[in-house]
């Protein structure tokens, strides 16, 4: 396997940001990657060609953030994936961004399924370099994200026994935006509404979807999964 590490004391070492590790097997899109999170106030403390040995750099190096290809070697078919499935289980805090050439829907709805912190984007959002950093920060703060093409393509989407069919226009509309990740005042600031007429589609879109009261944030999650099975 191809892989760098850096320590927390590494001269090059920022002196404060989110430790990350970076798994992409393309090299020249690593390495940018590496660049551009470096420049945004990132650590990139481990590099790797492939996801063999993921979970021991994880254990070795304490990520906030762990950025892999969903397709890696040897047989480029799910490695990436499977190695976050490990990363998820035995470190449910790190927050996992998945990359991915094209949309697969299938995938997307399993990472997101898994719980909070974890995130599915396609590589060519990774160009739109403000809302990239963006994306990365709400993963590592907890929140779900999946791509805006795949929100968009699902939203258009019309399926027989729609059990999004109770919802409203704007309903729909605040729930592809926690699709993407967003908090009550994200959401709020996208749709030129107030935090509290959010919070009040949000409760509205819950109870519409049979995910009753508790106390856990998974339900945003649960909700978003019902979205994506709902293409």
């Amino acid at each position: 396997m191809e892989a760098t590490t850096a320590g927390p004391d590494d001269a090059g070492a920022a002196a404060t940001g989110l430790r990350v590790i970076l798994v992409e097997d393309d090299v020249l899109l690593r390495e940018g990657l590496a660049s551009l999170l470096e420049r945004s106030g990132f650590e990139v403390v481990a590099q790797a060609g492939d996801a063999v040995q993921l979970l021991s750099l994880v254990r070795d190096q304490a990520p906030e953030l762990v950025v892999v290809d969903i397709r890696m070697p040897p047989t480029n078919t799910t490695e990436g994936l499977d190695a976050a499935r490990a990363i998820r289980e035995e470190f449910p805090e790190t927050g996992i961004l998945v990359l991915s050439a094209h949309a697969d829907i299938e995938h997307a709805m399993e990472l997101l399924a898994s719980g909070r912190g974890i995130g599915y984007l396609l590589k060519s959002r990774v160009t739109d370099v403000e809302d990239f950093v963006e994306t990365l920060h709400r993963i590592a703060k907890g929140a779900a994200v999946v791509d805006p093409a795949l929100v968009t393509e699902l939203v258009s989407a019309q399926r027989r026994n729609d059990p999004l069919a109770a919802l409203s226009v704007r309903e729909r509309e605040v729930l592809a935006l926690m699709a993407e990740g967003r908090s009550n005042a994200g959401i709020g600031r996208r749709l030129w509404v107030t935090e509290g007429t959010v919070e009040k589609h949000v409760r509205s879109i819950l109870t519409k979807l049979d995910l009753p009261e508790t106390g856990d944030d998974h339900r945003r999650v649960l909700a978003v999964v019902r979205f994506l099975e709902s293409r």
